[in-house]
């Protein structure tokens, strides 16, 4: 069992790429609730909770930090997403009896670009620095501190949009999923880096579909 949550023991290997357990299971998982999700399917989030856990582990183990505190959130929004999506206000709900597509005004996109750059440089700094805060828990330094976190705040930004059904939210993760391909790639966790490079086709897959979705219940 141990083993399982081991990066370095190798599970598989695919054209010469070796890959733990727990990076295979956790890109299968992630590419699951991601197509779920394009496909406004509510269960999404319940595969959505596995991947977080297996997600957090591997980020452990790779020093991508603020990857890894992401998925701490992610793990409470998923619970709140399959319950908002399942259980709307009866104003909101479509024909499904579930959450309805909707879209963001102006405003509201100008002011979550402002707030993402501030928290992107905060938690930059602080990511930059965190082995010389904690160097018992953080051994070696942070990779990427300023790219992880942006990539680490726009994700939760954009999963506040995906819970509450907005179309902007794959248009945020489309921009997300293309930092994060080459993040991983650099970062020898190639297959996770494939699946963010699926996750890019699958994010503007449901722009399309959302849009489509939305201009059909209006």
């Amino acid at each position: 069992m141990i083993d399982f949550f081991d990066i370095n023991k190798v599970f598989i290997t695919l054209m010469g790429y070796s890959m733990s357990h727990l990076e295979f299971w956790a890109t299968v998982t992630g590419a699951v609730a991601v197509w779920l999700s394009a496909r406004e399917n509510v269960w999404s989030w319940i595969i959505g909770i596995l991947n977080v856990i297996l997600a957090f582990i591997m980020f452990y183990q790779i020093q991508l930090y603020p990857d890894m505190f992401l998925q701490v959130f992610f793990l409470i929004t998923n619970l709140i997403g399959f319950w908002a999506w399942k259980f709307p206000k009866e104003i909101d709900a479509n024909h499904k009896n579930e959450l309805k597509i909707s879209k963001l005004t102006p405003k509201n996109i100008v002011t979550l670009g402002v707030i993402g750059i501030l928290f992107t440089i905060l938690m930059g700094a602080f990511s930059k620095n965190l082995h010389a805060i904690m160097p018992k828990l953080f051994s070696l330094p942070s990779a990427f501190p300023y790219m992880d976190s942006f990539t680490t705040i726009m994700s939760i930004l954009a999963t506040f949009l995906l819970i509450r059904k907005k179309v902007e939210a794959w248009w945020v993760w489309l921009l997300v999923d293309v930092i994060s391909t080459y993040m991983y790639y650099i970062k020898e966790v190639k297959l996770y880096s494939l699946l963010y490079l699926i996750f890019c086709f699958i994010a503007a897959f449901g722009a399309m579909e959302w849009t489509k979705r939305y201009l059909k219940q209006t």
